[in-house]
């Protein structure tokens, strides 16, 4: 077979070497020559020409590349759209380097173009069938004066790049010809789009055609590796590699994938030089590969890139396309059902599938793994190259907002992290191999419904089912007896009001909370003596705690005067008993005997925000990787209320005093008397009372009376440039201004010396990078306009991304203080300590 091989390709060459000598032909073109209509310029080896020919039974005249043993297999064209009428073109190379086609009247059709001007330009067809122009013998492609390996046309040949130069903006894509007789662009385009995790697009027009997928370290995921599976079309064999229509072994021996601050581009490589093998986008948008067959002298199809699920988002969000004659093409994913089960059984799946258990955020939220995946559209992903797969699934786990996560190189195990946000679109199933692993986020019950083996058979089925019910309906008659019972109980050792009052309404709706004793709240509390209090708030003093078992407890004693009735007391009960989030306080009960309103707390050692950031002993046990780490969990925590929870949550007082911490400093955030909520298609409201704390409010808040998402985003960001200069919004001064904080830093922004805002402290142990990221986040949060402040989903993508930000606009409240203010003169309420229900917020 070698032997027959060697003999092909001597026969070949000889054939070669026949047709350069009884043809015109030149090696090179410099400034004193010119390439004529019938002449023909031949690369060293002899593989590839270029002269003029007319495509099918075209009368025009266009400037190409094609095969030296194969003329009607051009490669690439130069004047596509500027067809010439006659044979008297000529190919010119003036002496500043650009290569000239001009027509019988001497009029420049095409030409190349040069940011340089070369001492000795030559111009000649490489053996790779690139025409380059260079600067005498310059072998340096990067050197190159011209290349046409930088205007492809609708073949993309090994060693030419597809991709983008970050540095100058300039792109390296395939555009099909018009027709077979017409080589101007198409109307299709085969691309690298580089939004978010970059990946492989053919276009047509606007449109997505197809998507090939992003790369994982050794093929795009969208194509495979090259298992073998029945084709369910025509019955032959295919390779899930690439789709159908896979024929033969795949030549191609290196597939290189850069990905850097400077470049993004895919390129290939043959197994040797003596074969051929090029990929076609042809007139109807699909990607073909042809392989040179010496012993038939002709070119083989050896792959066609078409099928359904080559169809961009043939099936919708959620769910998955499967070529597999036993079953539907489209597949809801596990943990999801048909968002329209009309449409989806009438064979209509672009509106995709829907979620059938909302998730619960992080605590009970869990991963299915899918294996042999085409990951799903990446434009809007996240993705970390450094990240291993735990530390992944870790951070999407948190992420309330992450929808899946993968791999993002899977050699030697695997490595890097690539997470999706929202909607999962144009996943594919390779059902024999290929593809990759994808984790994807569902509910807790739905990962046990999963995990669950469909094993029994109807008689088992039906019997458990029985066994069950029985077993429930004793469950339910025991629990009504007790329940009765306990209750019972309670009204007999308590006043009717008292036992009434054991249940809080919303919407007509009767919520049993957990109530506690006021006699054991009392003994906890050391009859809530003051060297137990922890602090006192706007509403009242907070106490420490020892139950009886020892477990100690934060006590908040509404006071009778304070301005918070039943409905505030209301509104934070029913709010922290149905959140379940890791960064917000945890209600353990309450207590409403008598006149009392209580609320019971777990308690936080580490007490709140305030004292690390303004106390001067305080400030000495937060370094600023303890900063950066209550940072990003005020920010989810906000993120929950904002978008995760059932309801919208507007927070209304957020400041430090309102964030407590934990035993490892995780922040909670506390105190929910003054929060709001939002329905789900509800933006924004207003009131006739401004409630919250002087400094942290929002500029529309104070003066019209409307609050938002937004507002809480304004008072995050006083939050991270308080901690950031550990210095007070409201109150502070500087020598050579009457500004805020906001405006200070806003000032030191503006004039670019951001470090000078940043408190010394902090030196030691940051991250400058990350400390000026994070003040350039909080000017984002502070914009006076609320539409030009970020969301929380966003900003908590800003805080773990080294995305380049927008630049931020000038803050609220930026305007000068009459300078005959004084912070020491005496406000008719405090600074920092508590929260008002007055006109006149704080």
């Amino acid at each position: 077979m070698q032997a027959l091989t060697s003999f092909f390709m001597c026969l070949f060459f000889l054939f070669s070497l026949l047709r350069i000598s009884a043809a015109t032909a030149l090696v090179t073109i410099t400034p004193s020559g010119y390439l004529r209509d019938g002449e023909t310029l031949v690369s060293v080896g002899g593989s590839y020409e270029l002269g003029f020919f007319s495509p099918g039974k075209s009368k025009s005249r266009y400037l190409g590349i094609w095969y030296t043993f194969s003329t009607d297999a051009v490669v690439w064209v130069a004047n596509r759209g500027t067809p010439l009428g006659d044979s008297s073109g000529l190919l010119k190379l003036t002496e500043q380097g650009v290569l000239v086609l001009l027509n019988s009247s001497n009029s420049i059709v095409w030409s190349s173009n040069s940011s340089r001007i070369a001492g000795n330009p030559i111009s000649q067809l490489l053996d790779s069938g690139n025409l380059v122009v260079q600067d005498g013998k310059e072998t340096n492609p990067d050197n190159f004066l011209w290349q046409s390996f930088d205007y492809p046309c609708d073949t993309f040949l090994p060693e030419m790049k597809l991709g983008w130069d970050l540095v100058t903006g300039f792109e390296r894509s395939v555009s099909s010809w018009n027709s077979t007789e017409d080589p101007a662009p198409g109307e299709f385009l085969a691309r690298m789009d580089q939004h978010g995790l970059p990946q492989f697009f053919v276009m047509k027009g606007a449109k997505i055609q197809a998507r090939g997928g992003s790369w994982n370290g050794l093929f795009f995921t969208g194509y495979g590796y090259g298992v073998r599976e029945p084709n369910p079309i025509s019955g032959s064999e295919y390779l899930t590699e690439y789709g159908y229509g896979v024929r033969e072994p795949n030549p191609i021996s290196g597939s290189e994938f850069v990905m850097n601050k400077d470049e993004v581009y895919y390129d290939y490589r043959l197994e040797n030089m003596s074969t051929f093998s090029r990929y076609v986008l042809n007139t109807s948008g699909v990607i073909e590969r042809f392989t040179w067959l010496y012993q038939t002298h002709s070119w083989e199809l050896a792959l066609f890139l078409t099928g359904p699920c080559e169809s961009y988002a043939l099936c919708g969000p959620f769910s998955s396309c499967t070529i597999n004659s036993n079953s539907a093409i489209c597949a809801c994913l596990k943990g999801f059902v048909p968002k329209s089960l009309k449409d989806w059984n009438s064979g209509y799946w672009s509106d995709g599938c829907v979620r059938r258990t909302p998730l619960a955020c992080s605590d009970g939220d869990g991963f299915v793994k899918y294996s042999g995946i085409k990951l799903p559209d990446t434009s809007s992903s996240w993705f970390d190259k450094s990240m291993s797969l735990s530390e992944c699934r870790g951070l999407c786990w948190g992420n309330c907002s992450c929808t899946a996560c993968a791999n993002l190189d899977i050699r030697d195990g695997g490595s890097g992290c690539v997470l999706w946000f929202g909607n999962l679109t144009d996943i594919r199933e390779f059902t024999l191999g290929g593809g990759q692993d994808l984790y994807i986020r569902i509910a807790a019950s739905e990962l046990d419904h999963v995990k669950k083996k469909s094993n029994f058979n109807k008689r088992q089925l039906l019997a458990i089912l029985l066994s069950s019910a029985v077993f429930l309906m004793g469950l339910l008659i025991v629990g009504i007896i007790l329940y009765i019972r306990k209750k019972k109980l309670r009204c007999e050792g308590h006043r009717r009001k008292d036992c009434r009052d054991e249940y809080l309404r919303e919407d007509g709706e009767e919520m049993e909370l957990p109530l506690f004793d006021l006699t054991t709240i009392a003994k906890a509390t050391d009859n809530f003596s003051s060297c137990n209090k922890l602090g006192e708030g706007g509403f009242g003093p907070v106490y420490k705690g020892t139950l009886l078992g020892g477990k100690e407890i934060a006590v908040k004693r509404l006071s009778k005067n304070s301005g918070q009735g039943m409905r505030e007391f209301k509104t934070e009960v029913i709010l922290i008993a149905r959140l379940q989030h890791r960064n917000l306080v945890k209600l353990l009960g309450c207590c409403i005997q008598k006149d009392e309103k209580i609320l019971i707390y777990e308690f936080m050692p580490s007490k709140s925000l305030d004292f690390y950031i303004f106390d001067q002993e305080g400030q000495k046990l937060l370094d600023w990787p303890k900063c950066f780490h209550i940072i990003g969990g005020v920010a989810r925590g906000l993120l929950y209320l904002h978008q995760d929870s059932r309801l919208r949550i507007i927070h209304r007082d957020l400041k430090p005093s309102n964030i407590l911490l934990d035993d490892n400093m995780n922040p909670k955030i506390s105190d929910f008397g003054l929060a709001k909520t939002f329905g789900g298609d509800q933006s924004q409201a207003n009131t006739n009372i401004v409630v919250g704390t002087y400094g942290y409010m929002s500029p529309e808040y104070v003066v019209d009376g409307i609050f938002s998402m937004k507002s809480d985003v304004f008072s995050f960001g006083v939050i991270l440039i308080e901690m950031l200069s550990r210095k007070k919004n409201r109150g502070f001064r500087h020598p050579n201004h009457d500004h805020n904080l906001l405006g200070h830093a806003w000032i030191l922004w503006i004039q670019d010396k951001p470090l000078e805002l940043i408190d010394k402290t902090f030196c030691d142990s940051c991250n400058m990078s990350e400390v000026v990221r994070c003040l350039h986040v909080g000017l984002l949060c502070v914009q006076r306009v609320p539409e030009d402040r970020p969301s929380m989903s966003s900003v908590v993508l800003m805080l773990s991304s080294c995305d380049v930000l927008p630049p931020p606009k000038q803050p609220g409240f930026y305007t000068e203080r009459s300078i005959h203010e004084s912070p020491t003169r005496t406000l008719p309420c405090s600074e920092n300590t508590f929260s008002t229900m007055m006109i006149e917020a704080r």
